[in-house]
């Protein structure tokens, strides 16, 4: 966070929604539109981002236009492919296979190369605001598993995937992030790239108990999630996942257990079909806590306010466990010590 002493509001009227927004600097119109819409947090992409000084501007005036210091900036910092935080401000990190393999051929460096992997990044986004980091990805690895998820993947094993995610997951925390599991239930056996179209898993629900959900359900645990945009035909083969109640209360809810604060994937993706405020309507009816809202298109943004909710209830309650959570990084952590480690046990060079 950023040392802000703004006051908390005494009622709540946050809108179950994360937004984007178009630039590295928030415009008058969208400042005004935080103001009145209140999202409950912010979502940031590579052309939000400059620099530090004015990453740290845009997650303070974010939060100036809400009037809640602890409104949670996301960001979607892996390695590899998803890194929106570049050089030369920010080190280049690894794609998260690499943590599969070094874990193959030996587990204590697999474990402790994803925790510094994981700790370091939680440290460039502490520094800048940035409260929540869209990791891990705990998508199990197929022969076929689409591009956009492929080397984002730890592993092809769901107990190593379960693993390194933890480890994941607490060097984020120590870091002063929080961190988020996707893409529950599962987007491993997806064939196409949901940004583009709308997958469909054909495998069964013994079969994807016995894999997919394993890591989610081992980890279930975490306060944050995020959904997957696929049909899953042995659970609902007529709506995607992020828009199904028999997926998000029956399989999410129940069956893996998880009880933190549910978002949705991004609803700009060509996935889902409709205009934006029936897809919101839907994946609020689903189950989900929170709909994302990724690309600042403004008209875009204003129609996913108008249709979700204020956030109330088992949402409301989710969404403040979550937020609880999140430490301050304990002092005494040495960065260049920690990044050395890491690329002494990963060969990682950071290029």
């Amino acid at each position: 966070m950023t040392g802000s002493k703004l006051p908390v509001k005494p009622e709540v009227m946050t809108k179950a929604f994360v937004s984007g927004c178009a630039g590295p600097f928030l415009t008058q119109d969208e400042i005004a539109f935080f103001r009145d819409a209140d999202p409950w947090g912010l979502i940031l992409f590579a052309r939000n981002i400059e620099s530090p000084e004015q990453v740290k501007q845009l997650t303070s005036t974010f939060r100036q236009a809400v009037a809640r210091a602890d409104a949670p900036v996301l960001v979607d910092q892996e390695g590899g492919r998803v890194q929106r935080l570049k050089p030369p401000h920010w080190p280049k990190y690894p794609a998260p296979k690499l943590f599969g393999d070094l874990f193959d051929k030996n587990p204590e460096i697999g474990l402790r190369a994803a925790w510094l992997g994981s700790r370091l990044i939680a440290g460039d986004l502490f520094e800048v605001g940035v409260t929540i980091d869209c990791l891990p990805c705990l998508d199990v690895r197929f022969p076929d598993t689409v591009d956009a998820i492929g080397d984002r993947s730890l592993s092809a094993n769901p107990e190593t995937v379960a693993t390194l995610g933890r480890a994941m997951i607490d060097g984020a925390r120590a870091g002063g992030v929080l961190p988020v599991i996707k893409h529950i239930p599962g987007h491993g056996r997806a064939r196409v790239d949901s940004h583009l179209e709308l997958p469909r898993v054909e495998a069964g629900l013994l079969e994807l108990k016995s894999v997919d959900f394993r890591p989610f359900k081992a980890l279930s645990s975490v306060s944050l999630g995020m959904t997957a945009h696929i049909v899953y035909e042995g659970i609902d083969p007529e709506t995607a996942g992020t828009q199904s109640k028999k997926v998000v209360q029956d399989i999410i809810r129940k069956e893996i257990g998880f009880d933190g604060c549910l978002m949705s994937d991004d609803i700009s993706m060509n996935a889902l079909g409709g205009d934006f405020v029936e897809r919101s309507r839907k994946i609020v009816e689903a189950g989900c806590d929170i709909v994302l809202h990724c690309n600042g298109d403004m008209d875009e943004m204003i129609a996913v306010a108008e249709a979700v909710p204020h956030l109330a209830g088992e949402a409301e309650r989710r969404c403040a466990k979550a937020l609880n959570e999140l430490k301050a990084p304990a002092p005494g952590f040495d960065e260049k010590a920690a990044w050395d480690e890491f690329c002494k046990l990963t060969g990682w060079q950071g290029a």
